[in-house]
């Protein structure tokens, strides 16, 4: 039997369930996990709504201040899984409390934020890890195994696009990830953020960005009392939209690649459309998280009338962490990335070693942020070692 460590989870909500999940089903399809989750206590503001969280979740206790939860002598993981805003108040707490730390994306509001996230945890020693999930998709991590063995060959461009569509009715309400002051941008840091990470790990460290920033919709109805998320109601109220509705990128890559990214909640039809394409001097690869389970392989050293691009399905035990799951071209799912991450995370732990993503990750994307927006400000390209 694996040794045990008790969590403590601050927030319920979307991502709230979605880790309760993951520590719930670890142990489950992971009996080799080095480190067992016991779900402790889940933290949250409103007693009710996180009282009904306990229960569903299936946490032993809940806490209604995060400060007690990090104090707690029997809890020895602290997971963030709150707003944005509070990121850099609870991991430096959770640090010199000598907690371990996983926590949501993106890692801070802005890079001053980030940098004493990561000083903190480097100076409690504590293991750390950002819940960049994408990393933790099966065929995304098949596709880093390709290019490390230089399939692809070098790497010319990353293009990358994240697109949703849920923000398009004017009509719908000013919920938190449209306020600046506790989502810290709009479709930038929540849904570029992943595409910078996956461009991190996949082709390499970004070098320079010249960025573009639209708000389309500037004013919209305050949010009813009580509700939140994809269902929230609108009061007769009208507020002010204070982060970007669409990021949109040019990068340079240190090892000579160049990119394009694009972000936006206005892109109709488009739930969830994460997707991007790398191309090398030996072929392409090709991805879209609604087909998550697949990969799309293009090799150009085929004889030209054999030439296309190939589906693999990346669903056989070979593939990383697949053996855990199902037989083959048994899918999995969205909620599995957070699994795996877990799995990678108790492992770190029981090993002494912050698994990737880690805080610096999260710093290095943050970087990346804060340097488009000041391009988009600017119009001009800024270098990342500005920043």
């Amino acid at each position: 039997m694996p040794q045990q460590i008790n969590v403590g989870l601050i927030g319920y909500k979307f991502m709230g369930k979605a880790h309760s999940q993951a520590f719930r089903d670890v142990p489950f399809y992971f009996p080799d996990v080095k480190l067992s989750p016991v779900m402790k206590a889940i933290c949250g503001r409103d007693e009710k709504g996180v009282r009904e969280a306990q229960g569903q979740f299936g946490w032993q206790e809940y806490e209604l201040d995060y400060r007690k939860l990090i104090e707690r002598q029997d809890i020895g993981l602290i997971d963030i899984a709150t707003g944005n805003n509070v990121h850099a108040e609870m991991a430096v707490a959770a640090a010199q409390a000598g907690k371990h730390i996983y926590c949501e994306k993106p890692l801070a509001m802005n890079v001053e934020e980030a940098r004493r996230m990561v000083d903190a945890v480097k100076k409690a020693g504590v293991i750390n890890m950002v819940n960049f999930n994408y990393r933790a998709v099966p065929a995304i991590k098949f596709a880093r195994q390709l290019i490390d063995e230089g399939v692809i060959g070098r790497v010319f461009h990353w293009r990358g696009f994240y697109l949703q569509d849920w923000i398009i009715d004017p009509g719908f309400p000013l919920v938190w990830r449209l306020e600046g002051d506790k989502a810290g941008s709009g479709s930038h840091g929540d849904l570029a953020a992943h595409l910078i990470d996956l461009a991190h790990y996949l082709v390499g460290d970004i070098d320079e960005v010249s960025g573009l920033q639209e708000t389309f919709v500037k004013q919209r109805p305050k949010l009813a009392a009580t509700t939140g998320g994809l269902t929230a109601a609108a009061s007769a109220e009208m507020g002010e939209v204070t982060v970007d509705d669409a990021s949109l990128f040019l990068a340079k890559f240190k090892n000579g690649a160049v990119g394009t990214f694009e972000a936006t909640r206005f892109a109709a039809g488009h739930r969830n459309g994460n997707m991007f394409e790398i191309n090398g001097e030996k072929g392409s690869i090709r991805f879209n998280v609604e087909r998550m389970n697949e990969i799309e392989f293009y090799d150009h050293t085929d004889p030209g009338d054999r030439q296309g691009f190939r589906v693999i399905a990346a669903t056989e035990g070979a593939h990383p962490w697949m053996g855990a799951w199902w037989p083959p071209a048994h899918i999995i799912g969205w909620a599995q990335t957070f699994t795996h991450q877990v799995y990678e995370l108790l492992n770190g732990i029981a090993g002494n070693t912050c698994p990737h993503p880690n805080f610096e990750d999260g710093l290095k994307c943050q970087m990346v942020l804060e340097a488009v927006t000041r391009s988009a400000r600017t119009r001009e390209w800024v270098k990342l070692d500005s920043i």
